[in-house]
């Protein structure tokens, strides 16, 4: 996730950290090259084209303004739905990590402890399924060497740790170290967890519709490609710049629309990072640890 302060006036138009000048800025060159050549060939006498109608080109380039609109909302929506699933996930990681040590009675096998420390590997766990990251050094140093060989060759990590909370639970209650209802509430906390992690996971598996996207990908290209022909006349040599100008804004929506679609991959996606170091750090103190790991910084303004 991009994290900086709201630029001055005169920055806005330097900041390359954080936009996406640089992902369109091989389509702006490539337009505009061709819009200098139509004129080109247009001063010169060598062809001449019909301009294309004003009326025309406003109403594709309104049409595509709408619909890149629409792909855009629908891109933050995903955005903002894997916000909140991953934020369900840190809260339940905290609240069934403090419940567990303060409802199971312990006799000196640690295992509300263990399920503590299972909560900070979930988190983690969660963040590397999300990202495609193989099991992470991270994830090791909070499981037991049963469970992490058997996390190891699971297909599905997270879903790995759930059972083995849920199994701590029944242990738990089978001893008489928890009281019924106090083993439903933890219970709760569990499927919780599962419930938040299905929402992220859904948001992973099922991309945006790819007709959608190719859709405005398409009618950005083409509008671009045709403006020349309806500014040279009009224009003369200013209508590269024009061009230019104009492609930044719908080649930058379609880019924007890209990394928002793309909520725990892009660099403007999800600082899932930080987000399991919270975690872990909140976790640890409430188990009484003053060894701590710092929280994750910006670097270079990007929170991963």
């Amino acid at each position: 996730m991009i994290v900086r302060d709201k630029p001055a006036f005169w920055e806005v138009f330097f900041i390359l950290r954080g936009s996406v000048v640089l992902q369109v800025t091989p389509l702006i060159g490539a337009v505009a090259g061709s819009s200098l050549i139509v004129v080109i060939l247009q001063r010169a006498g060598v062809t001449h084209i019909t301009a294309i109608s004003p009326l025309a080109l406003s109403l594709i380039g309104g049409l595509l303004a709408i619909v890149a609109s629409f792909r855009n909302t629908s891109a933050y929506d995903r955005w903002w739905e894997a916000r909140k699933v991953t934020g369900l996930v840190v809260v339940d990681c905290r609240n069934l990590a403090r419940e567990a040590p303060a409802y199971i009675t312990e006799t000196g096998d640690e295992l509300s402890r263990r399920m503590a420390l299972r909560c900070i590997a979930f988190m983690y766990a969660v963040r590397d399924f999300l990202r495609d990251i193989p099991v992470s050094d991270d994830l090791v140093r909070y499981l037991q060497p049963d469970e992490l060989a058997a996390v190891q060759a699971s297909k599905n990590r997270p879903n790995r740790l759930l059972g083995y909370l849920t199994r701590d639970i029944a242990t738990a209650l089978a001893e008489n170290r928890v009281s019924d209802q106090l083993a439903k509430l933890l219970e709760e906390r569990v499927n919780a967890l599962s419930l938040a992690f299905a929402g992220a996971e859904r948001t992973k598996v099922t991309p945006m519709p790819y007709v959608y996207t190719l859709g405005v990908h398409r009618m950005a290209y083409l509008f671009c490609l045709l403006l020349p022909f309806g500014l040279a006349d009009s224009s003369g040599y200013w209508t590269p710049l024009l061009v230019a100008i104009i492609s930044y804004a719908f080649f930058g929506l379609d880019a924007i629309g890209d990394e928002l679609s793309m909520p725990f991959m892009s660099a403007h996606g999800l600082p899932l990072d930080a987000m399991s170091r919270v975690v872990e750090i909140n976790i640890l103190e409430s188990l009484g640890e003053t060894d701590l790991p710092a929280p994750l910084q910006p670097k270079r303004y990007v929170l991963t």
